[in-house]
């Protein structure tokens, strides 16, 4: 599969680009690749659909912001990309985006997109609705990618009549209203002379289609309740709160039409010892006082498995020792975070006599007080905690 080419890219704007500018740089791009302009171009019409894929990712400001942050992974998930279906068609660009080649236009095309009264002549296209599922991944699972099936409740097309609604095929005939247009026109003598005003058929609602006798198993409605176990593949380093679109998977349109799509929401579930910071996670190590003063090896948890590490004689509380490449990698570029060890000292709580003394005679010893430079080391990591 070829890769995707970044959307800002394809649609030749800036990161900072204004709606306004993003909307006026996807109608340049419709008018120059449209395909009555260009009939027979192959080419042509890839470089149409690309920047209607674009546009739908842009033009929406949730999916902009997961894309920024996430690239294409954050808008397509396992299945195609940009809010269209894999495969997408360009009848399913022009129902999405109608209106907008209607304002872009005018009626200088082939009626594919609107006459000279502005009206959208296609039949109207049902749409199911969108589905928001959560999912929990562990740290480990997201520092390697997983694949994880999702069992949805959700409609789905009828299998009686494979979502027509109609109880047989010739139970679903041309409204007689439209001729299957899904509009009908009205002309009205005036002042003026007369005016031609078009609006949705009454009889078949824009469908075109009108049912004589509904499917007795979703009663004309063309979905039933259901359930679809849907796998998904989830790449590495995703985060807590991002959103992965799949296209198509979501409920099924009445009567046919578009599915809605699936929206994944990441959860990270809590490690029992290591924690998270972006692409670094972060572990807490308690040494006791000797181990401290005279040095040892110990083992730190790391994401995939245990790491030995040595610590020097004379480490000091608040020192961190980093691991690198033992974090999370970041999605959709290169690079990977560093596992952080944090040192902590613990200072007993209790004594008994006889250490109470030991302790005293070692307080007076020189090299148990802090020197000046020590004390300045110390007030420099204080202070910029704070900057």
């Amino acid at each position: 599969m070829a890769k995707k080419r970044d959307y800002y890219e394809v649609l030749e704007i800036s990161k900072q680009a204004t709606a306004e500018e993003i909307k006026k740089a996807y109608r340049k791009k419709a008018l120059q690749y449209h395909p009555d302009k260009n009939p027979g171009d192959q080419t042509a019409e890839e470089k149409f659909k690309e920047a209607a894929e674009a546009y739908s990712v842009l033009s929406d400001e949730k999916k902009r912001q997961r894309y920024d942050q996430f690239g294409h992974a954050g808008v397509g998930g396992a299945a195609g990309g940009g809010g269209f279906e894999e495969g997408f068609s360009m009848d399913d660009i022009f129902s999405r985006f109608g209106d907008l080649f209607g304002e872009s236009f005018g009626g200088g095309f082939s009626g594919r997109f609107s006459n000279f009264s502005g009206f959208n002549e296609r039949q109207r296209v049902n749409r199911g609705s969108d589905l928001r599922v959560k999912i929990k991944l562990t740290l480990k699972e997201i520092a390697t990618g997983v694949e994880k099936k999702l069992k949805v409740k959700k409609d789905i097309a009828c299998p009686h009549c494979h979502g027509s609604g109609a109880a047989s095929e010739s139970d679903r005939t041309t409204c007689s209203t439209c001729k299957g247009r899904g509009h009908v026109t009205h002309v009205i003598n005036s002042m003026l002379g007369q005016m031609q005003t078009t609006a949705v058929c009454p009889d078949c609602h824009g469908e075109g289609k009108v049912i004589t006798k509904k499917c007795s198993q979703c009663y004309g409605e063309g979905v039933i309740q259901g359930e679809e176990v849907i796998p998904i593949n989830l790449p590495a380093g995703v985060a807590e709160g991002m959103q992965l679109s799949m296209s198509g998977k979501g409920n099924a349109a009445r009567r046919g039409g578009l599915n809605g799509d699936l929206l994944v929401v990441i959860e990270e579930e809590a490690h029992p010892e290591l924690i998270r910071d972006q692409q670094d996670v972060i572990y807490n190590l308690l040494l006791t006082f000797p181990q401290a003063a005279l040095g040892c090896t110990v083992e730190v948890p790391t994401l995939d498995g245990k790491a030995k590490i040595a610590i020097e004689a004379g480490t000091q509380p608040g020192k961190v020792l980093r691991l690198k490449n033992k974090g999370l990698p970041m999605i959709n570029r290169y690079g990977i975070g560093d596992l952080l060890i944090k040192i902590a000292v613990y200072i007993p709580e209790t004594l008994t006599k006889e250490q109470k003394e030991s302790l005293s005679r070692l307080s007076d010893a020189p090299n148990f007080q802090p020197t000046a430079s020590v004390r300045k080391k110390i007030f420099e990591k204080f202070r910029n905690f704070f900057d």
